[in-house]
């Protein structure tokens, strides 16, 4: 039921399926959460959640030495008719719901921030354009949290953009009523020494569908942990993401799929390409199939474009099963360079090697770009692909 490749190409690909008789619920891939920060020591790399990440790059977040600056991020919501915003405090009973932190800086996040926003969209409301969220770093310190949610059988698309050079630490939530639909698109590109560590956590209804784009460009350090989680029977969930990781960066996706809930789906795909010394790009994606979820149809896929030399991958897919009674499971994963005969191809054709290569890059994502559905949005992430290759040149 699992599939695991690898083609060493500076790179590390490992992959693992457990089947247990009975359900946990603190498994290997589901370590437990709290909202308290004093609940998880300070890592100090060895540990499993940590050892791919270099803590000194985190600026403090980790440790409790990163104070909160006044002014440090700016966030802009721009929404149409049919969707309340709001800023609210700590005590909002909104807050929280949609999940809890896992690790110690998304409990720092929670227990830092000062306010929140809530972005609602009303019951069975269908959104005509998308809901548009600007973050933009000004310098300095900043823990965050949101929370979007859908009532039952509405239907929206958020973009949230993420610019400027901050160090900051967030909670995102989603939460979908019964038979809602959200779309997110979330872009990174931050400044080049910008720092980024941010939960996201979704809640599925009954027959509700959640799709999530992560787009990673920018930043000297990003790690995010999307989490998935269903309410209901029948929800949907699909995860892509596309990162671009050049020199000197270190870019980090943390999935976790947790299938606690019968005859519910999820699909995982995420692309990545490398190139430059030391940029270091890891994936772990970890679906976990609690006992209660007979009828599980799960799979997840990694595949990374290693460009130059220097590059490294980490590339971990996990899959937990404790039933028999699914309808499917399964991952996959693979690290290589070009394909030469690809390459061969096109400049057999009297197309230059550069714009080969381009081109092979472009094709590369293309399946993902085409998951985002917003034209201007689309178009200019492929330019921003096309700067990152001719950067390279």
């Amino acid at each position: 039921m699992a599939e695991a490749q690898n083609i060493p190409a500076g790179s590390t690909t490992t992959g693992s399926i457990a089947v247990a008789a009975e359900s946990t619920v603190a498994t290997r891939v589901s370590a437990p959460p709290s909202f308290d920060v004093a609940d998880f020591p300070v890592p100090h790399g060895r540990e499993e959640e940590w050892r791919f990440t270099p803590l000194e790059r985190l600026r403090g977040l980790h440790d409790g030495t990163a104070v909160a600056t006044g002014g440090a991020v700016k966030v802009a919501v721009e929404a149409p008719e049919g969707v309340t915003v709001e800023t609210v405090g700590r005590d909002d009973a909104r807050l929280g719901r949609a999940g809890t932190p896992v690790d110690r800086v998304a409990a720092q996040a929670y227990s830092s921030f000062e306010q929140a926003s809530v972005i609602t969209v009303a019951k069975e409301a269908v959104l005509p354009e998308p809901i548009r969220i600007a973050v933009h770093g000004e310098g300095g310190v900043a823990y965050a949290h949101q929370v979007v949610e859908l009532g039952a059988f509405a239907e929206a698309v958020v973009v949230i953009d993420h610019t400027g050079d901050a160090v900051v630490a967030g909670n995102v939530e989603y939460v979908l009523g019964d038979g809602a639909k959200l779309t997110v698109v979330s872009v990174q590109d931050w400044d080049d020494t910008a720092v980024h560590a941010a939960q996201h956590n979704a809640l599925i209804g009954r027959d509700a569908t959640f799709k999530s784009i992560v787009v990673t460009f920018g930043g000297d350090l990003v790690r995010l942990h999307p989490r998935v989680a269903y309410a209901g029977t029948g929800g949907e969930a699909e995860l892509f993401g596309l990162y671009f990781t050049d020199k000197g960066q270190h870019q980090e996706h943390r999935l976790l799929v947790d299938h606690n809930t019968p005859h519910c789906k999820s699909n995982a795909v995420y692309k990545g390409a490398l190139q430059g010394q030391d940029a270091h790009a890891v994936w772990i994606g970890d679906v976990l199939i609690q006992a209660r979820a007979e009828g599980t149809d799960t799979y997840e896929m990694n595949r990374n474009l290693v460009l130059t030399d220097g590059a490294r991958v980490d590339s971990v897919p996990n899959l937990e099963i404790e039933t028999g009674e699914i309808v499917g499971a399964g991952h996959a994963s693979a690290t290589g360079r070009f394909d030469d005969e690809q390459l061969f191809y096109l400049m057999s054709r009297g197309i230059p090697a550069e714009e080969a290569r381009r081109l092979v890059v472009r094709g590369f994502f293309a399946e993902l770009v085409q998951q985002i559905g917003l034209p201007d949005v689309e178009a200019r992430l492929l330019d921003k692909i096309e700067a990152e290759l001719k950067a390279s040149v």
